[in-house]
């Protein structure tokens, strides 16, 4: 039994003691939902996939909480303006002695040190794609819950808009509504200081960026606005097969509303393809965000955007920025390998086939 089983037991049942001290009698009417997760944990962690997706995630995540605080330089101060020695040097490769007081593992063209720049980068693509995938879910969701259970002509006209937004090709539609929103976030960042300011807390950026914090607003508003309908779609696929089975018809008979039907008995009969859905997604969003950037889309210059690290490093690619475009490319494919591999446990997990088959192989028993 591997040391990662064991911590998510006792997570487990350390939250099942307080869920039954906090609601009397929680922890005997739910015996059965414990073991069957510990299952889950122990099928989850036996899968090596899954770990080192898991492990890649726990670095993203760390370097994204703790980044601009670990990072040493700031990501707004120029060095070759403060050291006209350097024009022309500039950008300057890794190097392990003789860097001319440059950082080892190298600059940009403006002599900032490419590696505090990407750990930089890591708040920023976490950010975006957690905003992105988790607002893009819940609209998708309450559509697709809403247009399966209800059918008719609400069903019609809330498929009907789903086909017309995947029609578009996702890439091209994000770009548009990017450039059209851009302009409006601006104006309303600059008269609203207060909101600038929460927005460039959440990002770990400077306040004063505020057209380049517009722009990062504009990008992942952009990218909800197309992520959503194939949430649509599955959730409503998945409602219209499970809405005529028996407990559903029981509980329309007990008088239930509609509300608690919904979220009380069809969405957690939904969630496993859905979670698996979202982990997947969280990698697509990371690149796409980072495509968009790199189209010229997102943030400009000093912002430590991956993408855009990537782009402005295009100019001087291979012979004078191959590190550049290595480091950064290596921070978004740390990011989408760790979330996809963690999808594809969870797809094993949620898997009754391979379920059963790793359980069986096992041959453990889970203890309540």
């Amino acid at each position: 039994m591997n040391i990662f089983y064991r911590l998510g037991s006792w997570i487990v049942d350390k939250y099942a003691e307080l869920r039954d001290k906090l609601e009397p009698g929680w922890l005997a009417k739910n015996k059965s939902k414990l073991v069957e997760t510990k299952l889950s944990i122990y099928v989850f962690t036996s899968s090596k996939i899954g770990l080192t997706g898991l492990i890649l995630v726990m670095v993203t995540l760390f370097l994204a909480i703790f980044g601009p605080f670990i990072a040493w330089e700031p990501y707004n101060v120029y060095p070759i303006l403060l050291r006209p020695d350097l024009a022309g040097k500039l950008p300057h490769p890794p190097c392990w002695s003789n860097c001319e007081g440059l950082p080892w593992a190298g600059t940009d063209h403006y002599g900032r040190d490419i590696l505090s720049l990407v750990i930089r980068g890591f708040r920023i693509s976490l950010v975006m794609s957690i905003i992105i995938v988790f607002t893009s879910a819940i609209i998708g969701i309450l559509l697709g819950l809403l247009s399966g259970y209800s059918g008719g002509i609400v069903d019609e006209v809330i498929m009907r808009f789903t086909d017309m937004m995947l029609a578009f090709p996702g890439l091209i539609l994000a770009i548009a509504f990017s450039l059209t929103l851009r302009l409006s976030l601006r104006d309303f960042m600059m008269s609203n200081p207060s909101f600038t300011q929460i927005v460039a807390s959440i990002f770990a950026l400077d306040p004063t960026d505020a057209p380049n914090l517009a722009n990062l607003l504009s990008v992942f508003l952009a990218l909800i606005l197309v992520w959503w309908p194939p949430y649509a779609r599955v959730v409503r696929g998945s409602v219209l097969t499970i809405k005529e089975q028996g407990f559903i018809e029981a509980a329309k008979a007990l008088g239930l509303s509609t509300r608690k039907i919904l979220f009380r008995h069809l969405l957690p009969n939904i969630m496993s393809p859905l979670l698996v859905m979202i982990t997947f997604d969280f990698a697509t969003a990371t690149l796409s965000s980072a495509a968009l950037s790199f189209l010229g889309l997102g943030p400009q210059p000093p912002v430590p955007d991956l993408g855009l690290i990537i782009s402005q490093a295009g100019q001087y690619f291979p012979e004078r920025s191959w590190w550049i475009v290595v480091e950064a490319g290596t921070a978004l494919l740390l990011i989408s390998l760790g979330w996809n591999l963690v999808g594809d446990a969870l797809r094993d997990v949620f898997d009754p086939k391979t379920r059963r088959s790793i359980e069986l192989k096992s041959k453990i028993v889970v203890r309540e």
